[in-house]
């Protein structure tokens, strides 16, 4: 029987090691769920993941969404309870969340609404109600109120426009910037 121990040995261990490879597939991605829609409506999916990759545009983005729908010919996208990563060219990434969005996959538009919290690679932070992202231009844009918190300063104002490629920003107007102390050069 002692002969055997190694052989048993073996065979423990690579059950365990079967046990976690099967349960964390499961935990990865799990499987959308279709929803049966009238005819018309689309498609509904929930617990999604869409990836939009294309070598023409500017921009990648990766959307997980709870529920999406996608219209019957498949040009357009309406999504609930999202987070949105944006990945320019050669530039940190973003990451949004959201209440709902809607994506005409021809104009490469995105309406994004409802409490957008938005952070950047590099520590900055952004909140707003509605932004628009046009993924051909790499451009991100709103004319609602905005708030804008960095390492070295905090912005709130009324309007943005974002070039995501060149890492800039503007705020259209009713600006109020303030600048932590700490930042200044002495």
């Amino acid at each position: 029987m002692k002969k055997h121990w190694p052989l048993v040995a073996l065979v423990l261990v690579l059950a365990i090691v079967s046990f976690y490879l099967i349960r964390s597939e499961k935990e990865v991605a799990p499987e959308p769920e279709v929803v049966d829609q009238a005819p018309g409506e689309g498609l509904l999916l929930k617990d999604i993941r869409f990836t939009q990759e294309n070598p023409d545009e500017k921009l990648k983005w990766i959307l997980d969404a709870k529920e999406v729908t996608f219209s019957e010919d498949r040009s357009s996208i309406v999504f609930r309870d999202f987070k949105l990563r944006m990945e320019p060219e050669d530039k940190p990434s973003f990451d949004l969340k959201g209440d709902k969005g809607d994506y005409a996959k021809d104009s490469g538009k995105m309406n994004l609404r409802g409490n957008l919290v938005g952070v950047s690679e590099r520590g900055y932070r952004i909140y707003a109600n509605h932004m628009l992202i046009n993924d051909k231009s790499g451009h991100l844009s709103t004319d609602d109120r905005v708030k804008i918190f960095g390492p070295f300063f905090s912005v709130i104002g009324k309007g943005l426009f974002v070039d995501l490629g060149g890492e800039r920003f503007k705020i259209m107007s009713d600006v109020t910037t303030t600048i932590k102390r700490e930042s200044l050069v002495r």
